[in-house]
């Protein structure tokens, strides 16, 4: 079956990760900018950062028949630094028509603080001003549901946001429904220690519904396996549903969301 990763971090995992996703069957994947495992220094980091995700890693992914998609900000942990966020996010659009971006992400909440959320807001601007689609990371562990209420809160004061355009990511049992009752898209994460594993991720398909839901690998520096996906798709087998049931998730939810980004251009598999 084919499917997409919507959320994976290539820049930290080996080429052979890419061609094991192909074997399969990864098509296109999209990848959040994130922390790179220390809080950068200047603002020309995070310019070469968006150089590997705009030239460097599209390349990477078509060498194997997969379709790299990216989005760009300062990430959650390093937004404390209110002077270097600002930096960043002035200098995002530089970037903006690289005809790989969907948006704006993944932006959002680390710890719950002040300067977070004032980031956070100051990206969704950029966004509103621009018209990009959003994604959004939602705090770890015990910080998660307040932060995701948080994060919903937020949103739904400005009349301009379109809840159809964002997608609030790293839901789990206790903050899925926070998300989807109020109409955003949201994203389950497969982590091999915290977030969802295949299991508990059918269990909330089960719970809520395969609309405007979707599953990630969200593979990073640490433990994570960048299969989760097909991991996801065996479970969902085991259970008995169908390939189409299967498929809406792990292909045609992404692409409906996706798709709704200008620069979006993506090639159906022969």
């Amino acid at each position: 079956m084919y499917y997409i990763d919507p959320h994976i971090h290539m820049v930290s995992r080996v080429t052979d990760d890419y061609e094991r996703m192909a074997r399969m069957g990864c098509v296109a994947m999209s990848e959040p900018a994130f922390w790179a495992g220390y809080d950068r220094g200047s603002v020309d980091g995070f310019r070469d950062y968006f150089r590997q995700l705009t030239e460097f890693e599209p390349k990477r992914a078509a060498s194997v028949g997969i379709q790299h998609y990216t989005w760009l900000c300062i990430n959650a942990k390093e937004a404390e630094n209110i002077s270097l966020s600002r930096e960043v996010i002035a200098m995002v659009p530089e970037f903006l028509d690289k005809p790989n971006v969907l948006g704006i992400g993944e932006i959002g909440l680390n710890k719950n603080t002040k300067n977070e959320a004032q980031i956070f807001w100051e990206h969704m601007e950029l966004a509103l001003k621009t018209d990009e689609l959003i994604l959004i990371h939602t705090p770890h562990l015990a910080d998660k549901y307040k932060g995701t209420r948080m994060i919903v809160d937020m949103l739904r004061d400005d009349p301009r946001i379109k809840p159809e355009r964002v997608l609030i990511d790293h839901v789990e049992e206790h903050t899925v429904r926070v998300a989807k009752e109020h109409g955003f898209w949201c994203a389950m994460t497969l982590y091999p220690v915290t977030k969802c594993t295949p299991s508990r991720a059918v269990d909330i398909i089960e719970m809520v519904g395969n609309d405007k839901i979707m599953v990630n690998s969200a593979g990073d520096w640490g433990p994570s396996n960048p299969t989760a996906v097909p991991d996801f798709i065996q479970e969902m087998r085991k259970r008995g549903y169908t390939e189409a049931k299967i498929r809406k998730i792990v292909y045609d939810n992404p692409l409906e969301f996706f798709r709704q980004s200008k620069r979006f251009k993506f090639r159906e598999p022969a």
